[in-house]
Parts: C-alpha cells; structure tokens; sequence
C-alpha cells in the first residue's frame, strides 16, 4: 500500500474510533438526559397518585383484587402522565392496585429505593429483569402517617431506539470527519513524500538496510557529525579505530574520550585531503567532507584509514633508502680510494700502496668494531655505523660516547630503539647540517629506573644546532607540530610524536631540554636481557 493509502486508511480508523467514541458518549448523555426529565415527570404524577384523597382514605384497608376505584384512580394518573406502569402498595410492600396485573398481590419491588424511610426517590428499578426508571412516593394520612407506596415507573427506550435519535447526528459527523480525514490524509502523505524525496516507507526502509549494510561493510572508518557535533554514524572500523564505544552514536563529541587533536580533525574543514592524526600508536588518515542539503549544512562525514602498515613500510622503504645512501656514500669513498691505488701501482709505490690499502681498512675496521664493542644489539648498531657514513657525507660530525654500552635486547625493544634513535638522530641532523662545527652526539646506557627499579636503556641525542624553540619544549611532541615546512596533507610532525608514544609504550618516556643544543633523552624498560636467537654482530 502506498504511503497516502496508509495514511488515509489511518485516518479513517481514527475517524471510526472517535465516532465510536461519540457514539457511546450520546447513549450515556441520551440515558442521563431520560433518567433526569422522565424522572421528575414521573416522579410528579407519583406525588400526584399518593396525594389523591380517594388513594388515602381507601388504600389502608384495601385487599388485593377487591375494589375497583383504587385500581381506576391509578390508571387515571398513569393515562394522564404518560407512564408505563403504575402501582399501589401497603405498608407491607403488598400490591393491592397495578397497571400490570401480574404485580397485584405481590410485594412491589423498591430495589434501591429508601421510600421506607418516609422520603419520595427516583432510580432504576429492575423492574423483572428490564430495568425502569421508577418514582416512589410515601402515603401519608391526615396526621402524616406513612399508610403505603405510589410508584409510577417509565421504561427505558433501548439502546437502538436512543442509537436511532442520535443517527441523524452522527451521520452528519461522520461526512464530516470523513472528508477531513480524506483531505488531512493526502496533504500530510504529500508533505512526507517531498522530506522523504519521493519515496515509498519500503523504499526508505530497504534504502536504510542497504545503506547499513554498506557503512559497516566498508574496511576504512567512517564517522558523521550532524551540525552540533552530534556522532549520527559510526561504523565498526571507525569505533575500533578510534576506541569509541558502542553506545556512541546520538552522543556529542565532546563527552567521548576522543584525543582533542582528533576532535578537531572531525569538526573543522580541512584544507588539503589525506589529514594525518596520530591515534594512539596507530597513525590515521583522514578525510573530512561537509555535506550540505538543499543550500543547508547538515553535517559532515569523515572517512579513516589506517596508515599505520603503510607508515612502517615507508620506514622500512626508509632505512633502505638511508642504508642505499650509505653504499652509494661509501662506493664514492671508495671509488676515489681503487684510483688512488691504481694511481700508486702505475707509478710504482708498490709500498704506499700497502700503507695505503691498510690505513683504509684500519679506519672501517675502527669504526665497526667501535661501535659492536659497545652496542651488542645488532639493529642498533648497524643504524649507527649506516648513519656515520651519512654523517660524513652531510658534513656533520657523528660521535658514539666512550661509555655507550648496551647488551643484547628483545626483538621489540631492538625495534622501538632503532624506530626513535633513527627519527632523533635525523632529526638532529636537520638541526645541524650547514652549520659551522656541526656535530651530533650519541649516549646509550643502561641501568635502573630510579623509581621503580626496572632495568633501563636510555639513549640521549645531543647536537650542536640551534635548540628547541623557548615554550615549545612539549609542544614539540604535539602531533602535527614541526618547524619544517609542511607537506601537503599534514605529511610532516609525527615523528616526535610517535617516538614518545613508542617510549611511553615501553614503560618509559622520551624528553627534551637545551644545553648549547637541544638533548633529546629517551627512556626505555628493558623487559629482558636475554640475547636474541640467531642473530650475531655485524
């Protein structure tokens, strides 16, 4: 059934409900209106029949079915009134004179009735199973002594007869109501088609279905906000994604525990597309899209994928490109070192070719084994030993302390090291390069938290550069914060940030102070000292 169809036959329902309503309501004021009118009529001609001197001076010593002018006398006044039934009864309630004659020698039913009293009543009498409206009024003789009962009863028109009176009325309702009901139907289910674009409630419901179906299916995060920042869609990826709970859509933004950095990511128009926030330990990319409805802003959607993976496949892409750097570094280094040698050999210093060919090896062999003395972990050490050769040929001096000391380390905690000694010491490298006496220096250590007393590597990153900026020491672990110049889509920012939530992760924190440069100090706990299988030093 279409949409006007079912709000037409609503209506009509409505329509029949309240003139059922109706209905019921005019056979009980048609019953009040008979009980009140046709009760003081009857309850007049009952005071008229008992007030009759021939009544009082005959009804004390009359018998049942002797005499004919009492029964005369009350069928004169039942004519006279209209009434249906009229009888006369002793003290004892006995009837000696009645309309009915089936009533006379039997006592006169009074129901409800408090005439014994000595006081005139009017009400419903069963009057044999059919139920009358009677009027009884005490006899009194000359002194005022009750000496018998007048009773004058009407019957209630029935429930077709009163139903019959009224239909006039409610036909005329019903037309009414009707074409109200018919004409307010179609107005309404045209005004719902226009908000609903024309479409049927199955349309509507199969499109909702669809449209389900379709958001929680999707791999990537999808969030909408109606214009108070009101979450109205939030399928599964987006709450895993962001730790939202599942209760969460009707609730404002403001009352979830979402990062503030994120909020703002969701609520304000963003200039360029690809949005990076950091969620947690996962970074995230997000799209923000107004959505606007016929010239009115209804909200907005925003879509989130997880770049976590991507992000570690470009610093794997990275660390190969850097380590690529490296090679190429040193095949220049020692492309220059094989002509030199060629050179000799061709002038004939077969000697200072030796002395040549040994001081080369002596100063690589210096510095590997500089480093895997005092670093046992092999990740750690080859990004050392890779960013010496990168140092160099950026013109910045990188320097291992003498005390660096570290003992093998669990497979995580190797990667959270080289992860964060890697985005430092790159970071100091920008810092420096370009700078007269530009220099960069490395401490690793080991040891115990001095409050909780777990074991401990912590790794400072010490250059020569210019220093944090004064007020931004915290600021600068910000996600998104950077003193470079940014890339399209918010690309640049995220590494502090992440190297702190990669330290706090572990048990530990990564800081940062100025000391004629900016020291970076991080803080790891050491969750084991056990070697790692099979690996051995570079």
């Amino acid at each position: 059934m279409s949409l006007a169809g079912q709000y037409l036959v609503l209506q009509l329902l409505i329509v029949l409900a309240v003139l059922v309503a109706v209905v019921a309501i005019s056979l009980a004021q048609s019953a009040a209106a008979f009980e009140r009118t046709e009760g003081r009529r009857a309850l007049s001609a009952a005071e008229a029949l008992g007030n009759n001197p021939t009544v009082r001076a005959l009804l004390p010593d009359a018998q049942p079915q002797s005499g004919a002018v009492l029964p005369a006398v009350a069928e004169s006044v039942r004519t006279v009134s209209g009434s249906s039934q009229v009888a006369l009864a002793k003290l004892d309630r006995t009837v000696v004179a009645a309309s009915d004659p089936g009533l006379v020698g039997n006592p006169l039913e009074l129901g409800a009735s408090r005439v014994m009293e000595g006081r005139a009543w009017t009400g419903v009498v069963g009057g044999a199973g059919v139920p009358v409206l009677s009027a009884h009024v005490p006899v009194l003789n000359d002194e005022g002594k009750m000496i018998g009962i007048a009773a004058i009863s009407r019957n209630y028109p029935s429930t077709l007869e009163r139903l019959g009176d009224a239909v006039p009325n409610l036909l005329t309702y019903l037309g009414v109501a009707s074409v109200l009901g018919v004409a307010g139907s179609l107005l309404l289910s045209r005004r719902v088609k226009r908000q609903t674009l024309g479409m049927e409630p199955s349309e509507i419901t199969g499109l909702v279905e669809n449209r389900e179906a379709m958001v929680h299916g999707l791999k990537e995060g999808v969030v909408a906000l109606d214009p108070h920042e009101r979450i109205t869609v939030a399928n599964d990826s987006a709450r895993k994604l962001l730790g939202l709970p599942a209760d969460c859509v009707g609730k404002k933004l403001a009352s979830l525990p979402v990062d503030p950095a994120l909020k703002v990511v969701l609520t304000r128009d963003q200039p360029h597309p690809d949005q990076l926030v950091l969620v947690g330990e996962r970074l995230v990319v997000a799209n923000r899209v107004p959505i606007r409805s016929r010239g009115r802003d209804i909200g907005s959607v925003t879509t989130l994928r997880d770049r976590t993976e991507l992000s570690s496949l470009e610093r794997e892409l990275g660390a190969t490109r850097t380590a690529t750097d490296t090679l190429r570094a040193q095949a220049h280094e020692f492309a220059n070192q094989l002509h030199v040698i060629s050179g000799l050999i061709q002038i004939g210093e077969y000697d200072s070719v030796v002395q040549f060919v040994n001081g080369a090896t002596l100063d690589r062999t210096r510095l590997n084994d500089e480093v895997t003395s005092r670093i046992e972990d092999p990740a750690l050490a080859a990004l050392l030993i890779a960013k010496s050769s990168l140092a160099t040929e950026h013109g910045v001096a990188l320097q291992l302390d003498p005390g660096s000391a570290l003992d093998p380390v669990s497979d995580e905690l190797s990667r959270d090291l080289a992860t964060v000694v890697g985005n430092l010491v790159d970071n100091a490298f920008d810092a420096v390069t370009g700078l007269p006496d530009a220099a960069v220096r490395v401490v690793v250590e080991e040891g115990r938290d001095p409050v909780t007393g777990a074991d401990q590597v912590t790794v400072t990153v010490r250059d020569t550069g210019p220093g944090v900026p004064d007020g931004a020491a915290e600021e600068i672990f910000r996600q998104g914060f950077t003193t470079k110049e940014a890339g399209p889509g918010g690309g640049r920012g995220f590494g502090l940030a992440l190297s702190r939530v990669v330290c706090r992760r572990s048990g530990g924190d990564l800081t940062v102070a100025n000391s004629n440069g900016a020291v970076f100090t991080a803080r790891f706990t050491k969750r084991t000292n056990q070697p790692k299988r099979g690996t051995t030093k570079p």
